[in-house]
């Protein structure tokens, strides 16, 4: 309303003033005719040519060209459908899911999403070229929800990391992945915004947000600038909207990588304080406070801030080169710097600003769980499964399975109790002997009706 009543304001005096220099100019001669409004000017080009626009679709061509074959096809077995894996990607009625990755090393190693694997049984990767690999676990960081795979390969094309920091808003980027099962899909858009956090799911986050077309199949895939160089892992989606997916930054993924294949696991360095957002209410009741940064509310006694002088009550402004708006800050900061460092600290306390160095020490962490695709099987001189025979249709003998050993090879192959073999190594309609001579060998193809649904199987 303010914008209206002021122009109204305006108008009024426009006719105030016109009516007094009537009255004041009886005598006074005509006024020269005004000039006529300068001309807009006009724009120093007009819409795109048609080469400019056929040069960057080039562009986008040349980006799924290059970075294309080093992203696979992750496929799983899961536990079951309501699985952690389950709930971001295609989970059918035969207990599988996908996925995205991408190559992180010529000698194997793929970079892909914790949740990804999460509860597998069994993980094979489907490379560009066509070959179908089996692939065990090197590695995962479930505060990051990263993982790294191993397959039995060499001279794999390998996707260039770009440095996720310097990218800019709004700058166009391209995902790649296997959206509910669709190989190799390229989709496009800009980087939306960078820093975002707060989502919840993870214990780090530092997402890049896009509105690159993802959906359940993309995680673990990439997400590139149009150098072809990975700026971020896709991650997931906001399902409440459109357009907003989250990518886990190419430095965190990279460094999170890098580790796993030295040690095995990622170490994170630790200072010993609690900290959260220095919200407006809290800073209206603190004296003298910032309007950003993050509230210290716990020093752990022993711990390198108590060593720093550290007090609750602080508000950490400042580490290193970065700025602290939020808690979620510090815990950026803290994840890019290895134990035995010395980091400069900015605090606020009673309204004072302080400078202290705090030096780094390694947070104890357990390591996570084994998944069950990381267990022993507990048949290792069979497969797993007990079978009978059972009538088919017309007159015909089927076998049938009536027990799974818990982490077998048919386990791990998704195999069930109640599941009917139709077909054993190609051989049709087979008995519970039929099936049993075939697997002599310790590998078995079988085709199999569940319910109403019939799938392919590999158990080994």
């Amino acid at each position: 309303m303010r914008p209206r009543c002021m122009l109204a304001s305006m108008l009024v005096m426009a006719g105030l003033g016109s009516l007094s220099s009537v009255a004041s100019a009886q005598a006074a001669p005509p006024r020269p005719k005004a000039p006529p409004p300068p001309a807009l000017p006009t724009p120093a080009r007009g819409l795109p040519s048609a080469a400019e626009v056929r040069a960057l679709g080039d562009t986008f061509v040349a980006v799924a060209e290059k970075t294309s074959p080093a992203v696979v096809q992750i496929d799983v077995t899961v536990s079951s459908g309501d699985s952690s894996a389950g709930r971001w990607f295609r989970a059918d009625a035969t207990t599988r899911g996908m996925g995205s990755g991408v190559i992180f090393s010529a000698d194997g190693a793929i970079l892909t999403n914790n949740h990804v694997i999460e509860d597998a049984r069994a993980i094979n990767v489907r490379l560009k070229d066509g070959r179908t690999l089996p692939a065990r676990v090197a590695g995962r960081d479930p505060a990051t929800d990263l993982a790294v795979l191993r397959v039995d390969a060499t001279n794999l094309p390998v996707a260039s990391f770009a440095d996720s920091d310097a990218a800019r808003v709004g700058e166009w980027v391209v995902a790649i992945g296997s959206p509910f099962g669709l190989g190799h899909t390229v989709t496009t858009g800009v980087l939306s915004a960078k820093g975002r956090g707060g989502v919840g799911m993870n214990a780090i986050e530092d997402y890049l947000q896009t509105d690159a077309s993802i959906n359940p199949g993309n995680s673990g895939g990439p997400l590139v600038n149009l150098d072809g160089q990975v700026l971020g892992i896709n991650t997931m989606i906001v399902s409440k909207g459109q357009g907003i997916g989250l990518a886990v930054p190419s430095n965190i993924a990279r460094r999170v990588a890098t580790q796993i294949l030295k040690t095995g696991k990622v170490m994170r360095a630790w200072i010993g304080i609690g900290i959260q957002d220095l919200t407006p209410q809290l800073a209206a009741e603190i004296p003298n406070a910032p309007t950003a940064g993050a509230l210290v509310n716990t020093v752990v006694a022993g711990g390198p801030a108590q060593k720093a002088h550290l007090e609750p009550g602080d508000i950490v402004t400042k580490i290193g080169a970065r700025t602290i708006a939020d808690a979620q800050d510090v815990i950026r900061e803290l994840f890019l710097h290895d134990d035995g460092e010395v980091l400069a600290m900015e605090v606020i306390r009673s309204g004072k600003r302080y400078q202290t160095k705090v030096t780094l020490e390694a947070k104890s962490e357990s390591s996570p769980p084994a998944l069950p695709v990381e267990r022993k099987a507990s048949s290792p001189q069979g497969l797993g499964i007990t079978l009978r025979d059972m009538e088919g249709d017309a007159g015909s003998t089927l076998a049938q399975i009536v027990a799974v050993s818990p982490d077998s090879p048919a386990d791990r192959a998704g195999l069930k109790r109640g599941d009917v073999v139709l077909e054993a190594d190609f051989a049709r309609l087979p008995t519970s002997a039929d099936v049993q001579k075939a697997a002599q060998d310790g590998r078995l193809l079988l085709r199999v009706r569940r319910d109403k649904a019939t799938f392919y199987t590999a158990v080994r």
